[in-house]
């Protein structure tokens, strides 16, 4: 599919609050996405499964392969129950990853993020809070899988990111359950 094609229909959802099934280079699988914010290189979605929401995610445009506009009884079904009407748009800048590490800096939550790979020897993933952002990359705070804060920030340079995860059931849990990261002065 053209990446002209990819974008029209990640535009026209935006317009008509539209479920997608989106393909992207990284995973066999699609992923349900609710398409909110776009522009030439990145968009923002809220992911969908199973008619809950769980989170928002900024990707990049480059990585997906293809798109699919769902139009079926899912569409109805989060319409009738409440949920497409009721998205809240967040306040991110996607300008550029610059722009979204900042947005999110100001947010003070933790995050997901990755560099996703088909290879998992290739894959990277990182949970934290943003510490400092340049112009390309960002210092995290990160916490390993017993919520315990490494001892220092870790470098990401945004070329490497393929997607920023927020408020998501994964992330907004284990935040609950951890103290807050060591943050520079």
């Amino acid at each position: 599919m053209k990446k002209s094609e990819i974008k029209e229909l990640v535009k026209s959802a935006i317009e008509g609050i539209k479920l997608i099934n989106a393909y992207f280079r990284f995973d066999a699988n699609y992923y349900n996405l609710i398409p909110l914010n776009s522009n030439d290189k990145l968009f923002l979605a809220i992911k969908e499964y199973d008619f809950i929401f769980d989170g928002y995610s900024v990707f990049r445009y480059k990585d997906l392969k293809k798109v699919k506009i769902k139009n079926d009884l899912c569409d109805k079904i989060l319409q009738e129950e409440g949920l497409t009407p009721n998205i809240v748009i967040p306040n991110i800048d996607i300008s550029s990853w610059k722009s979204v590490f900042e947005s999110l800096r100001n947010f003070n939550r933790n995050i997901i993020v990755e560099k996703r790979a088909i290879d998992d020897k290739d894959w990277e993933f990182v949970i934290g809070r943003i510490d400092k952002t340049y112009k390309n990359f960002a210092y995290l705070w990160h916490f390993d899988a017993n919520g315990a804060w490494e001892g220092s920030p870790l470098k990401v340079p945004f070329s490497e990111v393929t997607n920023v995860t927020f408020g998501s059931r994964y992330v907004d849990i284990f935040s609950k359950y951890i103290n807050d990261p060591p943050m520079s002065k």
